[in-house]
């Protein structure tokens, strides 16, 4: 109020109908909260009393403008202007790249390389800036021509605006070339760009080599150098990396009033699963702080650890208000799909549709389908699936998983069909749903037709996961021929896993096929030579066809392998 007070009296005053300086003065006295009145105030009086061409004036009008993201007023003065310098051009480009209007700082620099008005160092950063965020190369290339043929080719601003172009593009090499040039003048920005280009482009390695010349420079890193370290030690999957780069900052004296810094160490722990290091660092300053707890949260969604400790969390969050999203919640119902806890679930979905701060996105409503589904309420998702106003692949899956995991063959293969026909492509996972639900309710015949379909349709490799579940539909409808023949022909014999040879010898028991069960049994015993049940499931098989001899022999095969050893049961009354 006294500063709004204080540019009115000076607007009110007789000597400052005569001075333009004084109107400058009260431009910088001019505050956020009232600028349109004080805007309006200063201008007004500057036309009366015959200062409209006033070229300082004016400039400093649209900054005033520009600076507070009034940028319609700004340019209005701006085409009114009769007369324009590069400061007057700089404050308009600069205000559209801080305020996201890239192209049409795109646009207005172009126009103004029209003009016989040449670029300043800012002027460059701003439309620099725009390039970056837009991802536009070729422009910013050819304002690096520009650059490179004025006097601001060897400017310390200019340039880091370029490393921050050519790195944000992934043209790693030119930021390279360009970084190597800047020896004399490259500071702390210069580096961080360089290190953070390094992680984006997955050159991880490139990065820390980077930061050990850094420090051979002498440059001291701060938390955007630490930052972009720790985002490249995830990137690696190295918690070493991590302890080592949290040693260091610590030994550098950054402590936990460094928010940035702490919150990427959690994100960094938790993602390479040090659940214990990254709740240590939370507990002590991070409490409530939505990406440190969305990042312990999603740890304990992925690790299936901590479950208790992650609702807990979620409460916490809820009690102190904190800013929720969309991501916090698809973790959260993620946990309560492994701990089969729908009740929680519903009261988290519920939260979800109160809250005016979540959007409820694809993934959201995947988590909610799979948590539904899997927790044998395949009605609900059902509807989670049909209020989708846009579905992926993993959409529909997790609602083909849900029928065939109820039984429904029926509908999982209208399902199926529903999504063919709105032009959804399956994938390897959607084709293992169906020939697992194929396989659960012994529809053999509709098994083949996807297996088919899948592979001469689709082109879709076959992996570990369809040949299982293939064997194992065909083994449980005594097909085990066929069964063997698919195994056969798809070079199984060497990529299935021993469950699945554990199956097909059970089936050949069942069915007392002697010649596959000694095929079967071979393979398990040279996979797990110690497993007595394959030692004894073979016995059995020999045993119901009275080959005596040979379920003798494997008897006493199982004990000179010492696989006759089985742990002693015990109960957990006392």
């Amino acid at each position: 109020m006294m500063m709004s007070a204080c540019v009115e009296n000076l607007i009110v005053s007789k000597p400052y109908l005569l001075d333009p300086s004084l109107y400058l003065k009260a431009l910088k006295l001019c505050r956020c909260e009232t600028l349109e009145k004080q805007f309006v105030l200063i201008h007004g009086n500057s036309v009366t009393n015959g200062f409209v061409s006033n070229l300082q004036l004016n400039n400093g009008l649209v900054n005033l403008c520009a600076r507070h993201g009034d940028l319609k007023h700004a340019r209005k003065l701006f085409d009114r202007m009769p007369e324009r310098d590069v400061v007057s051009w700089t404050a308009m480009i600069s205000g559209y790249s801080r305020c996201g209007y890239h192209r049409s700082a795109l646009l207005l620099f172009k126009q103004m390389r029209v003009e016989p008005v040449r670029a300043n160092d800012f002027t460059y950063g701003s439309v620099l800036k725009s390039c970056k965020d837009l991802g536009c190369l070729k422009e910013g290339m050819q304002i690096h021509g520009c650059v490179e043929k004025g006097r601001f080719a060897g400017n310390l601003v200019v340039r880091s605006a370029l490393l921050s172009l050519y790195a944000k593009c992934g043209k790693m090499e030119d930021a390279r070339l360009l970084f190597e040039s800047m020896k004399r003048v490259r500071d702390l920005v210069s580096w961080n760009i360089m290190i953070d280009g390094y992680t984006a482009t997955s050159t991880a390695d490139t990065s820390f080599g980077l930061f050990q010349l850094m420090l051979a420079e002498g440059k001291k890193p701060d938390c955007y150098t630490f930052g972009s370290l720790l985002r490249a030690s995830i990137e690696v999957n190295c918690l070493e990396m991590v302890s080592v780069l949290h040693g260091f900052a610590i030994k550098l004296h950054f402590g936990r009033s460094d928010v940035a810094l702490v919150r990427s160490l959690i994100v960094a722990y938790a993602k390479c699963g040090s659940l214990a290091n990254a709740l240590k660092l939370y507990e002590g300053t991070m409490k409530g702080d939505l990406i440190s707890c969305t990042a312990v949260i999603t740890c304990s969604a992925q690790q299936n650890s901590f479950t208790s400790g992650a609702f807990d969390i979620f409460k916490e969050m809820i009690l102190m208000k904190t800013q929720m999203d969309e991501v916090v919640v698809t973790s959260m119902l993620k946990i309560c799909t492994t701990t089969t806890s729908i009740s929680i679930g519903r009261q988290i979905h519920c939260f979800a549709l109160k809250s005016s701060q979540i959007r409820f996105d694809v993934a959201l409503h995947n988590s909610l389908i799979d948590m539904y589904a899997k927790s044998g309420e395949i009605e609900d998702a059902v509807l989670a699936f049909e209020e989708m106003e846009e579905k992926d692949v993993r959409s529909w899956t997790s609602l083909i998983s849900g029928y065939g995991r109820h039984g429904d063959i029926e509908k999982a293969i209208d399902l199926y069909n529903r999504m063919e026909h709105e032009g959804i492509k399956p994938n390897d996972v959607t084709f293992l749903a169906l020939l697992s639900a194929c396989s659960h309710t012994g529809e053999t015949e509709i098994g083949w037709k996807v297996f088919n379909t899948m592979i001469n349709k689709y082109g879709i490799k076959v992996r570990e996961e369809h040949l299982s579940c293939m064997v194992d539909m065909l083994a449980r409808g005594g097909n085990l021929e066929d069964a063997y023949e698919l195994i056969r022909s798809k070079n199984g014999i060497t990529s299935l896993s021993s469950s699945t040879w554990g199956a097909f010898l059970d089936a050949c028991r069942r069915h007392g096929n002697v010649q596959l069960s000694q095929v079967a049994a071979a393979q398990l015993l040279r996979m797990e030579p110690k497993k007595p049940v394959n030692y004894i499931n073979l016995a059995s098989v020999y045993a119901a066809n009275e080959d005596w001899d040979n379920a003798l022999k494997t008897r006493k095969l199982m004990k000179e392998t010492g696989s006759c050893k089985k742990a002693p049961g015990y109960s957990i009354v006392y």
